[in-house]
């Protein structure tokens, strides 16, 4: 709509005449938009003006406001000819690089959009906030662990309330009061502060790195080390602990093991996970359990039905001594449905309390 608009020429529709009012009158480019707006806002169609520039709007305002009365033939002239130039469009372009950036999203590589975006840095006319507000909470927060509490504020005023009070969460206790408070004070902040810290926070973000992997090297080497044998995990830990004390607490936390499931399983949640598992491999997996594993299997036979577990202990005894690697491998199967049900959203894993 607004390319069709601005692709009025300058030539008009021919010369004017005073004496003869049915006359078309000869109207600029400029003039022939403003009169397309105006028939569109009279019949109640709303066109979204906030794309062209602000010297662009600004235009077209005073032409409006110049204009005064339009002779029907010169406005039939002017519909026919914007709906020519509509029906002329075979396929439109969003111009500019944030354009490019809105279509391609998803098909660019990290690397190839950083970079576009910091090409477009600057001298973009776009709303930094569209980008911003759309970013989940945890991709924001680093963003805002050194700024203001003042900034932290118009953000937090920016998004959504489920999305802010996520954001809050994520912040140092006294720093979230400060943001809290700060909130309250946003009520005269001008529209162009609002949108200049938009620009600051979007280039912030263009100008970190583009990342090679999705998670943390935490999580990375917490995965890895879920699915390695007792053994391994215990020794890739203890070396770990001797080279990065700090590192290696954080591992453990994103480990989760059949040992972990007293710990980080609500009891509720136990009948559902059961129900992922063929019972003879949890038979297996609760036969084999030893040292901190005899704990699980108590918290695992303590909140289901009593009739169960009765049966699932006579099964366990009938089953007589398991193999060290059965029983680790049957365990496995049991934190794999645990951690398949929590990716699911059907279950959700308890947060270890911080030391």
């Amino acid at each position: 709509m607004n390319s069709a608009l601005s692709a009025f020429d300058d030539a008009g529709f021919g010369a004017a005449t005073t004496e003869a009012p049915s006359a078309r009158m000869r109207l600029t480019r400029k003039q022939k938009a403003a009169v397309i707006v105006r028939l569109l806002s009279s019949e109640g169609v709303k066109i979204p003006l906030n794309t062209l520039t602000d010297d662009q709007q600004e235009e077209l305002a005073q032409e409006i406001a110049d204009l005064r009365l339009i002779d029907r033939d010169t406005l039939h002239a002017v519909v026919a000819e914007f709906c020519e130039q509509l029906e002329a469009v075979g396929l439109a372009f969003p111009g500019g690089i944030d354009g490019a950036l809105s279509i391609l999203d998803g098909q660019l590589s990290p690397s190839a959009a950083t970079r576009l975006r910091r090409m477009a840095s600057g001298t973009s006319r776009a709303d930094p906030w569209e980008r911003l507000t759309g970013l989940a909470p945890e991709a924001l927060a680093p963003v805002l662990e050194f700024e203001s509490s003042e900034v932290c504020a118009v953000v937090l005023s920016k998004l959504s309330v489920a999305k802010a009070a996520d954001l809050l969460g994520r912040m140092p206790g006294e720093k979230a009061r400060r943001i809290a408070y700060a909130v309250s004070l946003t009520g005269n902040v001008a529209p162009e502060t609002v949108h200049r810290i938009g620009l600051a926070l979007a280039a912030q973000l263009d100008a970190q790195p583009a990342r090679a992997f999705d998670t943390g090297p935490v999580e990375r080497v917490g995965a890895i080390l879920n699915y390695s044998a007792s053994s391994t995990r215990d020794d890739v830990l203890k070396g770990l602990e001797e080279e990065d004390q700090a590192f290696a607490e954080q591992v453990k936390k994103a480990i989760f093991t059949f040992t972990n499931i007293p710990a980080r399983i609500d009891p509720r949640d136990i009948p559902k996970i059961l129900r992922a598992l063929d019972q003879q491999r949890l038979v297996v997996a609760l036969a084999g359990a030893k040292g901190e594993g005899q704990k699980s299997v108590e918290f695992i036979l303590a909140n289901m039905s009593q009739r169960m577990a009765q049966n699932l202990r006579e099964e366990m005894q009938n089953l007589g001594k398991v193999k060290d690697k059965d029983a680790e491998d049957a365990a496995g199967e049991l934190v794999n449905a645990i951690r398949e049900l929590e990716a699911a959203g059907e279950i959700f894993l308890v947060a270890e309390d911080e030391e």
